[in-house]
């Protein structure tokens, strides 16, 4: 799981908050994610599966894509697919994936990249892996969450933000136990350079075997942890949790992860964490499929302008390189 890595000890860092000051926020819940397929096959863990829409505003759905070894010819990937509504957030952990849209945009991301896409007003959107890579096979491993976009801009023209992994926002915990990369929002007074509609955190951290990272958490925001690797406790009462598991916080403004001292997997030496959250919306969620709207109206109006082409075309050239 390369990511981006840095030497934690020359990295600015974030202030653990003052135990007399702060309300360390306890955990509401763990789930386990369920297994399952996307697209053209590719294994993905459904991250949000049995939390209510109301504990995840402002975000709509995760896949912790992959993490497959894939042989020469296996390597999979999606077809056109419709979006609207929504902003999909692709944050690559090892191997590389090509994007297009029927705008004309798309690029590759590959290790520690981010593809920040506002699906807004609607578009058609592939992912897929380069024909290298199906003819080389090779591990695939990412991230995919969901944001939801207020009703004041369902309909802003889709955009791209394609965020480099050596772009991203590099910080230590307090003691250097913790290498944390922020994707977007802000982080201790630290910000990432993900530009979002909804005010947003997102990060991971990389926390040292028997580590323990206590940040500041906007108390606006609701809290989430998932885990992509290794084993840890969280929350004020420092619940276990493992990989593949998410943990929903209550309120509060500070917010603890530790790392066990001894990790079960020798090929996961650390744990491994996505710590998300965001001002909640508040707003109606209709969602089928791909469209996520206010109500049932409005899904139905965006199926229909999907089967009249007014999301575009797939274009007969293949998917554009503005990326690598």
């Amino acid at each position: 799981m390369p990511a981006i890595t840095a030497d934690t000890l020359t990295l600015a860092r974030v202030d653990r908050p003052d135990p007399a000051a702060a309300t360390e926020r306890t955990v509401r819940s763990v789930t386990t994610a369920p297994s399952g397929y996307e697209g053209e096959g590719f294994p993905v863990r459904r991250a949000f599966a049995g939390i209510t829409k109301a504990a995840l505003d402002p975000f709509i759905h995760m896949d912790q894509m992959g993490e497959v070894e894939y042989a020469p010819g296996e390597p999979k990937g999606t077809d056109w697919h419709p979006h609207r509504g929504f902003e999909t957030v692709t944050y690559m952990l090892d191997g590389t994936f090509e994007h297009g849209d029927s705008h004309g945009g798309g690029g590759t991301i590959s290790d520690g990249d981010t593809q920040w896409m506002t699906a807004g007003s609607g578009l058609l959107h592939i992912e897929a892996p380069p024909e290298w890579m199906v003819a080389k096979g090779g591990l695939f491993h990412g991230v995919q969450l969901w944001v939801n976009l207020p009703k004041s801009d369902k309909f802003h023209v889709p955009r791209y933000q394609d965020i480099r992994g050596t772009e991203t926002t590099l910080l230590s915990s307090h003691d250097g136990g913790a290498l944390l990369r922020v994707i977007a929002g802000e982080l201790g007074g630290h910000s990432g350079p993900g530009v979002t509609f909804t005010p947003i955190t997102l990060v991971h951290a990389t926390v040292s075997p028997g580590a323990e990272l206590q940040v500041p958490w906007n108390p606006q925001y609701n809290a989430l942890a998932y885990v992509l690797a290794g084993e840890g406790r969280v929350g004020a009462e420092r619940r276990p949790i493992g990989k593949g598991q998410l943990a929903v916080f209550g309120p509060g403004d500070a917010l603890t992860v530790a790392a066990e001292t001894v990790q079960p997997r020798k090929a996961e030496p650390n744990l491994e964490i996505l710590l998300l959250g965001g001002a909640p919306i508040r707003e109606p969620v209709f969602q089928y499929g791909p469209f996520v709207m206010n109500t049932r109206e409005e899904v139905i109006t965006a199926i229909e302008d999907f089967q009249a082409g007014k999301f575009g075309q797939v274009p007969s050239q293949k998917i554009p390189h503005t990326g690598r």
